[in-house]
């Protein structure tokens, strides 16, 4: 579900610096790999908040209704076909609207970390995001301080 999340997020649209290119500090890619972490502990806990929604709805009463609902949301024979009521349709709306809304979320999420300076920065993270799109190695070292990261939060 939030593959497409992630796919879209881009937040490329921070002016690039021009000065010239200074090699990334390890502290430099820690603050960006825990806005990464800190990024993906949001989706997980709205992921999760979307799940409890889901199979705690009183009106649609769990997951195989909410499956049900969707594969016949906007087609009117098919709801009619389902029996959807009026208030399965007010509450399914609801979840609707609150998965709709978790992209720019998250997109704001993640934007706020980026501008505040006591997390990360803009300059760092326009300096860090450029060198990993050019250096393979760098981004390999980000993805293992990533993936260090979030072991020792989950405590595996």
């Amino acid at each position: 579900m939030f593959l497409l999340l992630f796919g879209g997020l881009s937040l490329s649209g921070f002016s690039q610096e021009t000065a010239p290119k200074e090699a990334v500090t390890d502290e430099e890619l820690k603050k960006f790999a825990t806005v990464e972490v800190m990024t993906s502990e949001y989706v997980d806990k709205k992921t999760l908040e979307l799940r409890e929604m889901i199979l705690n709805n009183e009106v649609i009463e769990g997951g195989a209704r909410y499956n049900e609902i969707k594969a016949a949301w906007g087609d009117a024979a098919k709801e009619a076909e389902i029996k959807l009521t009026a208030e399965e349709k007010i509450a399914y709306q609801a979840i609707k609207d609150f998965q709709d809304s978790l992209q720019q979320s998250v997109i704001d999420f993640k934007t706020d970390l980026i501008k505040d300076d006591a997390v990360l920065g803009v300059s760092t993270y326009n300096k860090v995001n450029g060198a990993i799109k050019g250096d393979p190695a760098l981004k390999e070292k980000l993805d293992q301080l990533v993936a260090e990261m979030k072991v020792k939060k989950d405590g595996v």
